[in-house]
């Protein structure tokens, strides 16, 4: 029998292999420790022709900004002193092994009970680019939010020419009114959730909406210079297009990781996902608006949303008269071009170099197939204004949040039962043409329950999210993952073929990302490798849908060592004290009669 030959290590591999392990080492060694304190409470501001109190942190709107290296730690002590129970969420962090900083309320934590504080130990890996952090109770990050910036590790650069300067934009929503009340009173009523009143870009609205001329964010630039600017869509409930009047952009970022450069005069996107964008100053002097409009993905019937124009003002520095407004972009796709944001999605493509390599999981230990829909429950509750309250699902599982005395990281830790259940289904329950013109009434219920997947660690996993059309209420939907980042490796229309559509899959550098759309009567293939031990959640990250149920989460379990199990909890976490104002009922019966 003969003896197999071994293959040595090309020149190549070899240069390959000692550059990673001096990066790593690199990272050991300089990886620092930063501490924030944020302190959460009312402040009084003037937006819209309206003067009103909101929840914000060190008084400012945007939140601060967080900024520090690849690999290192943050400690941030949240102050809540608040008039209600609030948590943070670290987007787009993977937090490796210590899900007790991750944030979801009544997944991982308990929210901060007024007058007290937590502090969260945020630990970084391989994020690398503009992040985001916000609040993750309810829909107080409507202001509570900020941009999380993780510049290059000590010792290394960007994979593309140093810009001379960054810029952090954050878009966000604004509601008039008191938007605790607004969802209250929405939740007991069972009426439609709030829509926004406008947008705003780095706190402002700009200078298209009422009683806010003249108030647009200003960027001062220099001619010749090119300046990184970092987008954050923190906003709660839509996907927006952003053009710079007479100016290319260059996308090098998505989502805390670098991608193959998109040459482009706009770029859409999602709620929850940051980009980072290239742009160099060489047009003439002046004034130039940087702008925001939505991209509705909704039944073009539908005129209800916001149809704000956002500006902020790109200002050359220098000494001349200009007279006239600023140029607005005639580039800026309109409210339902879906052309215009499918042919940018498509070329989001991972970098995929030696320093940046990619890892698609090949061979598939677990496929998950998994129904997004909207849906109705009856609305039995006192209150009830309609019969029936809107809801979403996924897999035909409306999600609700466990008892208030305790929470699903909590519970799987210290092995409490029955704060959750882990049979989240790997299938639909009924299987139909989810993608289909009309989908009979039939198909409008569903059921609550707090169901959860539970992964071996080191699974291989790769989940189809199939959009449906029930209710004719079929949008696009970003799905974001917690404690992860995760492979896009395909998207298309219709109902997904399981012979045909994994033909197309890309696997040589699909874009690896912690938010990404479903998209409107389609579908999104996705995969990652469950090394993560911990709780993690799932969710679309319009706020609205996540309110109605469309969430879940995953346990991944421990591996075989402490290196691959999560880490002992922090000696204090925030007790499970607060109670929760929300319409929790079993509507198990009522899902049986009609399926009779």
């Amino acid at each position: 029998m003969k003896h197999q030959k071994t293959c040595p290590l090309s020149t190549t591999e070899l240069l390959v292999f000692l550059f990673l392990i001096v990066q790593f080492l690199s990272l050991l060694v300089q990886a620092e420790v930063h501490y924030y304190d944020f302190v959460v409470r009312e402040k009084n501001y003037t937006r819209l022709c309206e003067t009103k109190s909101i929840l914000v942190v060190n008084d400012s709107f945007p939140g601060p900004e967080i900024r520090v290296h690849k690999g290192d730690t943050v400690y941030v002590n949240v102050h809540n002193q608040g008039d209600y129970a609030l948590t943070i969420h670290w987007h787009g962090i993977k937090q490796p092994r210590n899900p007790w900083s991750d944030g979801p309320s009544y997944i991982t934590q308990c929210p901060i009970p007024p007058g007290t504080n937590f502090t969260y130990e945020v630990l970084l890996s391989i994020e690398e680019g503009t992040v985001w952090w916000h609040a993750h109770s309810d829909w107080t990050r409507a202001t509570v939010h900020g941009a999380f910036v993780i510049l290059p590790a000590i010792g290394t650069t960007f994979p593309f020419p140093q810009p001379d300067e960054d810029e952090v934009l954050v878009i966000a929503s604004w509601y008039t009114g008191d938007i605790k009340e607004l969802i209250d009173e929405s939740i007991q009523n069972g009426t439609d959730l709030p829509h926004s009143d406008a947008y705003t870009l780095n706190g402002q609205p700009g200078d298209f909406c009422a009683c806010s001329y003249g108030t647009a964010y200003r960027r001062i630039v220099d001619y010749g210079k090119t300046y990184l600017l970092r987008i954050v869509n923190g906003n709660m409930n839509a996907e927006h297009y952003f053009a710079v009047a007479e100016h290319s952009l260059t996308v090098v970022g998505l989502d805390g990781a670098y991608i193959k450069p998109i040459n482009t005069a706009y770029i859409v996107i999602s709620p929850g996902q940051t980009m980072d964008v290239l742009l160099v100053a060489n047009q003439s002097l002046g004034q130039y608006y940087m702008a925001i409009r939505q991209y509705s993905s909704e039944n073009p019937s539908t005129v209800n949303f916001d149809h704000a124009n956002v500006t902020a003002i790109l200002e050359y520095r220098g000494d001349y008269t200009y007279e006239t407004s600023p140029a607005f972009p005639s580039t800026l796709p309109m409210y339902l071009d879906k052309a215009a944001a499918l042919k940018f999605t498509y070329q989001l493509r991972s970098l995929a170099t030696p320093e940046y390599p990619v890892n698609v999981p090949l061979d598939i230990t677990t496929r998950m197939y998994i129904t997004v829909s909207m849906n109705v429950l009856p609305c039995d509750h006192t209150g009830c204004e309609i019969p029936e309250n809107i809801v979403s699902s996924l897999n035909n599982v409306s999600w609700v949040d466990t008892k208030p005395t305790t929470n699903v990281l909590q519970a799987y830790y210290r092995n409490i039962s029955g704060a959750y259940e882990s049979n989240f289904p790997d299938q639909p329950t009924l299987f139909y043409n989810f993608t289909a013109d009309s989908v009979p009434d039939f198909y409008d219920y569903t059921a609550q329950g707090t169901k959860v997947k539970v992964l071996n660690y080191n699974e291989s996993v790769e989940i189809v999210f199939q959009g449906t059309n029930v209710m004719d209420g079929s949008v696009n939907h970003p799905m974001h993952m917690h404690g992860y980042s995760f492979y896009v490796v395909g998207y298309g229309f219709g109902n997904f073929d399981n012979e045909t559509d994994p033909k197309g899959y890309n696997l040589v550098d699909p874009p690896e990302v912690a938010t990404f759309g479903v998209p409107k009567r389609g579908w999104l293939a996705i995969r990652f490798k469950a090394t993560n031990p911990g709780v993690w959640f799932w969710h679309c990250h319009f706020e609205r849908h996540l309110t109605w149920g469309m969430n879940t989460a995953f346990i991944v379990k421990n591996g075989g060592t402490p290196e691959t199990s999560i880490r002992e909890p922090p000696t204090y976490m925030p007790p499970c004290i607060i109670p929760l104002n929300s319409r929790v009922h079993s509507y198990g019966e009522f899902i049986e009669e009609k399926i009779e």
